[in-house]
Formats: structure tokens, C-alpha cells, sequence
């Protein structure tokens, strides 16, 4: 890649690590099985998404989107609300489309997932008893059967790309599988509760906002733990523990 003055490292954990050089982004991860899921999820996916240059495990080389990324997590928004609309339409043709071949956590995982990480952080003395049992007995709202969907899986906004007041892509599809619509919209608008409305009314159907918040809840008590194992701080503003907080 002639020209390039520098390798930038948009991050890296035990797990994977991913690099940007120049326009090109190197997603290096170990675990070949996901790099299989994002490969085949994002050929599937009826929206923008990054082109595959080429693979060489434990490489995957994508091309840059133009744009930038919807919101930064613990910032204010400062894209528009038709841009937030968009993602809204962007992931109800995506929830509309044919499912893919291989299936998603079920709701007992879950279930069985939240019980044991409600008790790690009150053992652990990570938070307060009654923040964790609060936002549990909120998290189990979104514990109801649903109608399996095609879900993205991880939609954190770093995760969305826009361009003025369109979506240029969706990027990491590692954990994209049949799931919970509502899913994805919670994990979209979670730390940026303000925006709910913007992207519910460009998803264009009426949606349960009691399960929505549930997911948020869920998410961020499943979350802290992997976050601090990894390097991450959950407490950073606007981050997970802050979401618990919000829901008191």
C-alpha cells in the first residue's frame, strides 16, 4: 500500500484486533468461525455494507465507507434525525429480509446468561445490589418469545456509517444471526436514548419501547463483565453502567 504513513489501530482485545491502513481496514481474528459469519452475513444483507478486497485467515481485508459513524458512545449526536430515521429503514429491510442459515442465542441462553452475570457483578462487588436487581427485574421484559428475524447482532453506533442524512453502511457482522428485531434497535440506541424516536419512525411500524428498554438493560449487564476482562471500561460517561443508571 504505497503512500501510507501510518497503521491506525481501531481496536484490539484478546479476541481479535482490527487495523486501518490507509482505506483499507485488516479485521485479524483467530476465530475463523466468525470471520465466516461476517463474510456470509454481509453478502446476504440487502444493505450497504463494506467490500470483502480479500482473505487470507486470519486476515480479512474491507474497504473504508465514506462517511462517518452515526454517534460515539458517551458523546453528544450530532447527526441529523433524518440520519437516525434512515438507520431506523435501513434495519427494517434488513429484519424484512430472508433469514440466515444458521440460528442465534435462544431465549433460555439468555435467561441463563443474565442469571449468572447479575450474580458476578453483586458477588464481585462490581455495583450496588439494588442497580443490579433493578435492572434485571427491567431486562426480563425483553426475555418473551419473538419471531426470529435477520439481525446484525452488535449495532453499537460505532458500527453504523452515514453521509449527511444517508446510511453509506453497517460494518462488523461477526455475531449477525436469526434474533430479536428489537434487539438491534435497543443496541442502536443504547446511550443514545434521545434518538429512539428518530429511528423507530424510520423502522415505520409501531414497536414495544417497554422491551426496547429491556434490552438496554440486558445488554449492559451482560456487557460489564467482558468489557473489564478485555480492557474496556464500562464506567466511562454514557457507557454501560450509565445506562443502568437511567433506567432507575
Amino acid at each position: 500500500m504505497p503512500g501510507v504513513e501510518e497503521i491506525e489501530v481501531v481496536v484490539a482485545h484478546k479476541e481479535c484486533a482490527t487495523l486501518r491502513v490507509g482505506d483499507v481496514f485488516l479485521k485479524i481474528d483467530a476465530d475463523q468461525t466468525r470471520t465466516d459469519v461476517e463474510v456470509t452475513a454481509m453478502a446476504l444483507a440487502p444493505i450497504p455494507t463494506p467490500e470483502v478486497l480479500w482473505r487470507k485467515p486470519p486476515v480479512l481485508a474491507l474497504a473504508a465507507l465514506p462517511g462517518r459513524a452515526i454517534a460515539r458512545l458517551g458523546e453528544p449526536s450530532t447527526t441529523s434525525p433524518a440520519a437516525w430515521a434512515a438507520a431506523g429503514a435501513a434495519m427494517r429491510m434488513l429484519h424484512d429480509a430472508p433469514l440466515p442459515p444458521w440460528p442465534g442465542k435462544s431465549l433460555e441462553e439468555f435467561a441463563s446468561d443474565l442469571a449468572g452475570e447479575c450474580e458476578w457483578l453483586v458477588t464481585n462487588d462490581v455495583l450496588p445490589a439494588a442497580l443490579v436487581t433493578r435492572n434485571r427485574r427491567i431486562a426480563e421484559a425483553a426475555l418473551r418469545p419473538w419471531t426470529p428475524a435477520f439481525t446484525h447482532g452488535d449495532l453499537q453506533v460505532a458500527h453504523v456509517f452515514v453521509d449527511g442524512d444517508e446510511i453509506t453502511g453497517v460494518i462488523d457482522w461477526s455475531e449477525a444471526a436469526r434474533g430479536d428485531a428489537l434487539y438491534d434497535l435497543a443496541i442502536l440506541t443504547l446511550g443514545h436514548q434521545e434518538h429512539l424516536g428518530d429511528v423507530v419512525a424510520g423502522y415505520g411500524i409501531d414497536v414495544d419501547l417497554d422491551v426496547i428498554r429491556a434490552w438496554w438493560s440486558l445488554r449492559s449487564l451482560l456487557g460489564i463483565r467482558w468489557l473489564i476482562e478485555h480492557g474496556f471500561d464500562p464506567f466511562t460517561p454514557g457507557a454501560e453502567v450509565d445506562v443502568l443508571r437511567s433506567q432507575m
